[in-house]
């Protein structure tokens, strides 16, 4: 599994014009990416991760403060650009596999006390963040 971490002031996902996912203090947007060989344990070693990364304001965690995650798929992050201009999306796992993974990881979270909102799994989203620092990093799992 793959993830960009974002630490944001606020957060938010719209589909057709609705939010279906916000977070309106400090916290985490994560988007997820999921290849072919991931399983249940990459999800959950993904959410543990998430779940104490130390990188809110005092070098915190969401643990530390029960700051919110808003967790978004993006099948994109295994895009391979390395040859011509078009990318290809072939580590990208196939939907049937990639969301009950990215389901995964949200379920993981929210057991270990995480407050979670999400975006829509295949959907066109508009993301919408204030990024805080900035700071953003790549995890891969």
């Amino acid at each position: 599994m793959r993830a960009v971490v974002q630490r944001v002031s606020s957060a938010s996902v719209v589909v057709d014009g609705v939010t279906v996912g916000a977070i309106d203090e400090p916290g985490l947007l994560v988007l997820v990416g999921v290849t072919h060989t991931d399983t249940r344990a990459e999800a959950a070693r993904l959410a543990a991760k998430l779940w104490g990364l130390r990188i809110l304001s005092g070098e915190k965690s969401c643990s530390d403060i029960g700051a919110p995650l808003l967790v978004v798929s993006q099948f994109t992050l295994y895009g391979d650009a390395r040859k011509g201009r078009r990318p290809t999306w072939q580590a990208a796992a196939p939907g049937p596999v990639a969301e009950p993974l990215v389901e995964a990881v949200c379920a993981e979270l929210r057991g270990l006390g995480a407050r979670v909102e999400t975006g829509v799994f295949g959907a066109d989203m508009k993301v919408g963040l204030t990024n805080d620092g900035p700071i953003t990093l790549v995890l891969d799992i």
